[in-house]
């Protein structure tokens, strides 16, 4: 029998990233619960928004775009045992999700049972109890009736 050998080993990252102007204008709309994106010069809007376009490399430009609160799921995979680190403690999905008036997706939580998910589902999204600036401002997004 070959020896199993493990060593521990902890990924973190020991600094703090100021939010500068892109995405700091992007939370401050989370906090007050409005979905912002932001347009490239090639036309696209990107959310969540990014101080560069993917494409290019180029700045975005300073037009920002209201976007959703609905969208479609593009992808997604089901997590029916939730670890401790997980956002949520019951079985839910993680997916990618265009916002309607988005050319990016966003990746996020599904809510609801796994039998409601399917891609190409409709969704909103649903809010935290109390927002303050942060990408967990959404709790998730739900299916539509």
């Amino acid at each position: 029998m070959t020896p199993t050998f493990s060593a521990p080993f902890v990924l973190e990252y020991a600094y703090k990233r100021s939010l500068g102007a892109v995405l700091g204008r992007f939370m401050t709309g989370l906090r007050d619960r409005v979905l912002l994106g932001v347009r490239t010069d090639d036309g696209r809007v990107l959310f969540p928004p990014s101080e560069y376009g993917p494409g290019n490399g180029h700045s975005v430009t300073d037009d920002w775009v209201e976007v959703g609160p609905e969208g479609v799921v593009q992808s997604y995979t089901w997590v029916a045992e939730p670890r401790d680190t997980h956002p949520c403690s019951e079985p839910f999905g993680f997916g990618l999700v265009r916002l309607d008036g988005a050319d990016t997706d966003v990746l996020h939580v599904l809510l609801g049972g796994a039998s409601d998910l399917q891609i190409g589902a409709r969704v909103r999204v649903v809010w935290a109890n109390e927002t303050v600036g942060h990408i967990r401002d959404i709790a998730g997004f739900e299916v539509c009736p």
